[in-house]
Order: C-alpha cells, then structure tokens, then sequence
C-alpha cells in the first residue's frame, strides 16, 4: 500500500538540502525532531510553498505555480494548479487540516502524511478504507507560532515513532507558503464536500485536478484566514474523474458541490465566519467548496460542470482598487 509519509520524506529532504534559496529555516530541537520554519520567522517562497502544498498532498500529487492567474481583465493573481492519481488518499488521507495540535499554550491546525498514522480523524481513515504505517512522521501545521520539543514528543507518540523522525514543517496562514498551500487544497475541497456533506464515496474519484488563484499577503492571520478561503471559494476550479456506480445520481452531485449552493455564499468567508462568532463549526459545510466542478463520469462517458467563479467578491475579500 502507498505510504504517504514515504512518499513526502524526499520532498522533506530536498526542502533540508535547499533551506537558502527556498528561504525557510531548519530547526533540530534537542530530542532530535526536525522543525522546518517556512514562514514564522522567515520570508519563505512560491517554490517552499509548492513543496509544502507536495507534502500536504502526501507526496502524490503534482503542485505547479502558474503567474498567468487573470481573473477578469483588471485582477491578475498567481494561480496553484494541482493534479492526482490517488485524490481521497492525498487530499482527504492526508492534506485535510484534520488534526488540531494542541498541547500545552500551542496550537496548530495538523495537515498531511503524520495524520495518516495517528488516524486523526479515525472516521475519515474508515471511509477511505486507508492507513500509513512508516516509520517516520511528517506534519504540516498551520501557525504563527514554531513548535518546540513537547509538540514534537506529542507528535511522536500518537502517530507511533522515534521522535527523532519527526519532521514538523510550519507555515502561518500571513506568510507565502501559507497563502500558496491554502489555495493548494482546492481539490481537496470538493472531496471533503463529496464525502462530509454530500455523503459520497470518495474512492470512486479516481484522477482529480483544480486551479485556484493565490492570496496576497494583505494582513494578519485572521484577515489572511478571509482571503485565502476566497480565492477557493469563489475562484477555484476543479475536474473529478469519478467511476460511478449504477444508481449514484451524479448530475445532483455536480449541481450540489460548488460553493454557490451554500446558503452563505455571496459573502466574503470572513464576514462569514464573524456572522458565525468565529466557530468554524457553525459554518455550512457546503460553503467549503470550489467555485467551479466538472464531472467526468468514466462509466458513462458524460462530462458536465456547474457553478461559477465570483471576481466581485474576491475584489471585496481583498480590498481590491484599480488605480
């Protein structure tokens, strides 16, 4: 079976070796963890957050960065563009923000191969029918702040390794590699909506494709939180090649998969998530979704598509001004 820790220790290794010009920082902690600081402290780079997004995605996903992104013929954005072969194992087995870390005063939102060990959460690994069983652990996580040697002990004990083959890479949300790696879970939005919302077997997705424009960095965590959900939201396009079976209605899975079917959309996320008091829990889960989905049904050879990109409100999300 496919180890998505394996498959990502590489991508980790070549990030190690190349730490000047991808401007990251690389931190051993005294129990022998590896930190890899792609933005806390340093600036980072579209190419550390095109391998930050690889590693998210398990290792089993290809990451370009295009800079050709025109939303309309005012707004131009660079563009993440991704594509799969194993898109519930990469996206959902392992790029899904699954895992809260918490231990002690830190926090973090866990992404990539480790939760395939740990199982975090157990429910997704059953749906999926999938679980990592290497000897190593790799964990993205999503903070303004690094992780010292209790997270990289508490990392080591649930996912079942030497703590000395922690790796814990980290990106906050107001950084480049966070803006890059948010739009780089565009696929990853339609799976989870496919299989949270929508209750859709996901295993029946068998390539899958998206482009999603990138954020500027434009503010602090919580302001870049609303625009990095955005440029998915309303500017993210996607192509799912899935096997249906006979019986599964997959024109309604199209028409219901895009973010215009969520009762919230229209709004900016942020202004979204303040109406919710700031409780991702209380959000509609349809709203986490691309803008646009094409099916391929390979059973019956249809192709079809629904939903729209919003450039209005990506402007507003932004604060958009053409001089």
């Amino acid at each position: 079976m496919l180890s998505v820790n394996l498959a990502s220790l590489p991508i980790v290794e070549e990030m190690i070796s190349r730490k000047e010009d991808l401007n990251i920082e690389v931190i051993k902690l005294e129990n022998g963890a590896t930190v890899l600081d792609c933005g806390v402290n340093v600036m980072g780079s579209f190419e550390a957050g095109k391998l930050f997004t690889k590693i998210c995605l398990g290792g089993l996903a290809h990451v370009g960065i295009s800079i050709s992104g025109s939303l309309d013929n005012k707004l131009v954005l660079p563009c993440v563009k991704i594509k799969t072969s194993h898109p519930a194992i990469a996206t959902l087995g392992s790029q899904k923000a699954g895992w809260s870390v918490s231990v002690g005063k830190y926090f973090a939102m866990g992404s990539g191969p480790a939760r395939a060990l740990a199982m975090m959460p157990k429910a997704t690994y059953e749906e999926i029918d999938y679980r990592d069983e290497a000897d190593v652990a790799i964990l993205c996580l999503e903070s303004s702040q690094l992780p010292d040697e209790n997270v990289a002990d508490h990392v080591a004990e649930k996912c079942g390794v030497d703590v000395s083959k922690v790796y814990l890479l980290v990106a906050p949300t107001a950084s480049m590699v966070g803006a890059v790696q948010i739009s780089g879970r565009v696929v990853e939005n339609g799976t989870y909506k496919m299989l949270e919302a929508l209750h859709f077997d996901v295993r029946k997705v068998k390539f899958a494709a998206g482009i999603a424009p990138v954020a500027p960095v434009i503010g602090d965590d919580l302001k870049m939180m609303g625009a990095t959900n955005d440029m998915v939201l309303y500017g993210g396009r996607t192509f799912y090649y899935v096997k249906s079976d006979e019986g599964d209605d997959i024109e309604n899975l199209c028409k219901s998969l895009p973010s215009c079917s969520a009762e919230t959309y229209g709004k900016p996320f942020l202004d979204v998530f303040k109406e919710a008091n700031y409780d991702f829990y209380k959000i509609d889960k349809g709203m986490f979704a691309p803008a646009i989905v094409t099916i391929n049904d390979l059973r019956t050879g249809k192709l079809m598509s629904y939903g729209e990109t919003n450039v209005d409100v990506i402007k507003k999300s932004l604060k958009f001004s053409q001089l």
